[in-house]
């Protein structure tokens, strides 16, 4: 009697097992599910073996070759479309159609007498003879009623409860005449249960169910079977083959040759391990343990009912409970691996990191050092060590931020808040941030927190709105400026500015422990529209201008809304105060918003050219939903990035007395003549975003400033709001041009010259620690000539003299940033360099 192995499935309930392996070769006790089929047929002198292949077949066709080293011989049929269970058997037809064979699962682990099933398919001159067994649950198996002498008289695939009248199931095995093929024609779809059965059932063909007596089936239909059966197969239940006998050391205990295992190790039986396996002091392996060759199991490191792959590392202290673990995989250092836990192949899990009960990890993802993973990652590279980032929670827009990531993410915030406090939702205009906003509503919901949406709203008038309405915080959703692919979840506090880091922490604590606040469904919160939004912010925005000195002036202004909602808003602002207003892509649409900083820069000669032509007096465009600006002269000339943050404190150090000023520490030095000199003063702060707010509002020790701004084109009037407002800022900057009687082109002709640089050098994270010990060990044994060594405001400022040069580690990405100023463009080129020379020389 010749066998077909039946091995095209792909395993899709076994993912991310399958996702790179197709199921037959899954490793079953080290060995693949199929190779014990294999063994199972030569014991009982099958050694003619035709194997149907659709899924990965090359990777099993190069596993098992021509089966010689087996002692059988294959043949493969390999289907380019799938042809069903009885049809790919037709395609096989011309190595079968001689004599009776049997059909085989080669994703099943079973020890079936074959030879005791063969004879009672001979006994009762049957054409068809289908293998059955009793299972506790026959929901996800064809149920199957005989009479009394073993005839079929019914079978049902997958029934529903109310209709299982029996749990004798089909196990997928069959033994059967040739003649069958009559019933298929060649390149047709068949079922056997579907199709063939029942017609042959119709016709009252002899087909016979031959019960399975104390054999074992399992058909490792789930991750949960598929641990569950190697338990079974250890506890010595079955007749299925666990390594060789030179491999069993004794007690329930197996390993393969060249094992290594500490004599202070402790392994509970059972447990089985392939080869070149080593176990180091003090760790614990097992009971019910599989660990495939080549692995890793470091000090004090416990493995209990545990299957791992080949090359699998196991750090210091860490935990593995009920988990499976593909091949080379590393993990680290304390790490638990929860039970019901699934790591794909390649995965590398870092230090201190917690893999939750039952999620999944595709292969080849990275897990950052401290992460608590609660969600299966299946897209996407890696799971960031935290939620937030330098401006909120951000990923890969409906990949790694998903609907059900932004319900929880707005359980966690709200449930940080106390009940029946109220939130302020807003998002841009786009379809996925009101996608990602409905879930994030659902969420603040759910743990009684009220939520006033202000819907699609630039985002200086969403932050106006939370102080507005006396909101506890606030929720903004849009596309990330700078990238197109990934999407923002911002956070803020009462007063409209980022929720500090130690509240950013509670969040994230409640995130990952899931330690959601849960309420009556009386308690429920309520939705509400906010209505006056757009007439609140403009009542605030013109009280705080001097509107009639603006409004006589009657600038010429070209504005460029890039396509953002803005333009559907401020051009009535502008109009009101006097402004001849030409107003370029002033109607929001998401699809040709720039979207990259050179998206934004490609619409820069365009305005520079209209002001020159119109004559204008200054053209601007607006970016960032509303919170950065860069500005054209009256000549066409480009203002942004430190002339322009130069040319807006000197206006307001002008225009106010004694006017407090935040910049960055990445500022040039002649931000302090230039304040000074008009009786203002300067304040040096990080060059986040979120410190230069929190000056804004004089949190902790800072005195609350008047102004402060960024680079970027990022500008705060804390008298207005405590956040960047690119809208109040130009309202500002022409009162202010208006009160000084200047023009813009006058302004910066006026600055001093100055020459700043900057690059980004990558570092890997685990380096970045070791490097600021060794520069700032060495800032603290140089001075310069005023005595000054380094300043530690953000990152190390080293002093030269007039020069200085910064080196910033990023807080979110494996990088160091590098500023440098200088007298010159060369000399500062030149330093920018030392210094990026040294990072790469310390960073090897």
């Amino acid at each position: 009697m010749k066998a077909v192995i039946m091995a095209g499935g792909e395993g899709t309930r076994l993912r991310p097992l399958t996702s790179q392996c197709p199921k037959p070769l899954t490793p079953a006790l080290n060995v693949p599910i199929m190779e014990h089929i294999v063994l199972l047929l030569k014991e009982h002198n099958i050694d003619e073996i035709v194997v149907t292949l659709h899924y990965l077949a090359d990777e099993i066709e190069g596993y098992f070759g021509d089966g010689s080293e087996w002692g059988v011989t294959f043949h493969y049929s390999v289907e380019d479309t799938p042809l069903g269970t009885a049809g790919s058997v037709k395609k096989a037809e011309e190595y079968l159609k001689d004599e009776p064979f049997i059909i085989i699962s080669g994703d099943a682990l079973t020890d079936i007498d074959i030879d005791k099933a063969i004879k009672y398919h001979r006994d009762k001159n049957s054409m068809a003879t289908i293998v059955l067994s009793h299972v506790p649950n026959p929901l996800e198996f064809g149920v199957v009623i005989t009479d009394d002498e073993g005839r079929i008289r019914r079978f049902l695939e997958k029934p529903s409860w109310g209709e299982v009248f029996s749990d004798t199931v089909n196990t997928g095995m069959y033994i059967l005449e040739p003649s069958i093929f009559a019933y298929m024609e060649q390149g047709k779809s068949y079922d056997w249960s579907q199709d063939i059965f029942p017609q042959m059932l119709a016709e009252e063909k002899p087909m016979f169910g031959y019960v399975m007596d104390g054999d074992y089936w399992c058909d490792v239909g789930n991750l949960s079977q598929y641990r569950e059966a190697q338990y079974t197969v250890m506890d010595g239940q079955t007749r299925v083959r666990i390594g060789s006998a030179d491999n069993h050391i004794g007690n329930g205990v197996w390993a393969g040759e060249g094992c290594d295992i500490d004599p202070r190790a402790q392994i509970i039986p059972p447990v089985v391990m392939g080869k070149n396996c080593k176990v180091k002091a003090d760790a614990i392996v097992g009971p019910y343990t599989v660990i495939g060759d080549n692995c890793i199991i470091e000090e004090k490191a416990v493995v209990h009912r545990s299957v791992l792959w080949d090359s699998v590392y196991v750090g210091v202290e860490s935990r593995l409970s009920a988990c499976t673990v593909c091949s080379h995989t590393t993990i680290k250092q304390n790490c638990n691996i929860q039970e019901g836990a699934v790591i794909g192949s390649r995965v590398r899990i870092e230090n201190d990191s917690t893999i939750r009960t039952q999620i999944k990890l595709w292969p080849d993802k990275i897990i950052e050092a401290g992460s608590t993973v609660t969600m299966s990652l299946i897209w996407g590279q890696k799971w960031a060590g935290s939620l937030f980032r330098n401006q909120g929670v951000m990923g890969i827009a409906n990949i790694e931020l998903t609907p059900d990531f932004a319900c929880k993410l707005g359980a966690s915030f709200g449930g940080f808040l106390k009940r029946g406090a109220t939130v302020v939702t807003s998002r841009d205009s786009g379809p996925v941030a009101r996608m990602m906003k409905r879930a994030m509503i659902s969420g603040l919901l759910s743990v009684g927190v009220n939520v006033m949406d202000m819907r699609s709203m630039p985002l200086p008038i969403a932050r106006h709105g939370i102080l507005g309405s006396q909101a506890a915080g606030g929720v903004h959703i849009r596309l990330a400026p700078d990238d197109p692919k990934l999407l923002l979840i911002e956070f803020f506090d009462h007063q409209g500015v980022y929720l500090s880091k130690n509240q950013e922490r509670k969040v994230e604590t409640i995130f990952f422990r899931e330690d959601f606040r849960r309420v009556d469904v009386e308690q429920v919160g309520e939705l509400e529209f906010a209505g006056r939004s757009v007439e609140q912010y403009a009542e605030d925005f013109y009280h705080q201008l001097q509107v009639e000195a603006v409004y006589s002036r009657r600038l010429k202004v070209v504005a460029d809304f890039a396509f953002g909602r803005l333009g559907s808003v401020y051009p009535t602002m502008l109009g009101k105060l006097g402004c001849d207003l030409i107003a370029l892509n002033a109607y929001p649409d998401v699809n040709k918003t720039p979207k990259t900083p050179e998206d934004r820069a490609a619409l820069m000669p365009n305005l520079s050219q209209i002001v020159q032509t119109l004559g204008a007096d200054i053209g601007v465009l607006f970016e960032a939903d509303g919170e950065r600006m860069t500005l054209v002269d009256e000549y066409g000339g480009v203002i942004e990035g430190n002339r322009l943050l130069a040319i807006m404190a000197i206006l307001q150090s002008r225009t106010r007395k004694e006017a407090r000023i935040a910049v960055p520490v990445t500022a040039p030095r002649m931000i302090e003549p230039i304040v000074e000199v008009h009786g203002g003063t300067v304040t040096r702060t990080k060059t986040d975003t979120r410190d230069l707010m929190a000056v804004a509002v004089g949190a902790g020790k800072n005195e609350r400033v008047h102004f402060a701004g960024d680079d970027a084109g990022g500008f705060i009037f804390s008298d207005f709001q405590p956040s960047f407002d690119a809208m109040f800022a130009f309202g500002k900057l022409i009162e202010m041009l208006t009160t000084t009687n200047l023009r813009l082109s006058e302004l910066s002709k006026e600055l001093p010259e100055f020459h700043v640089k900057k690059a980004t050098v990558r570092c890997p994270w685990e380096m970045k620690g070791r490097i600021m010990r060794v520069l700032v060990k060495e800032a603290d044994s140089v001075e310069d000539e005023e005595g000054r060594s380094a300043e530690l405001i953000d990152g190390i400022k080293f002093y030269q003299g007039n020069d200085w040069a910064l080196v910033l580690p990023d807080a979110s990405e494996p990088f160091f940033h590098v500023y440098a100023e200088a007298g010159t463009d060369e000399a500062a080129e030149h330093l920018m360099h030392t210094y990026i020379e040294k990072i790469e020389g310390l960073r090897g």
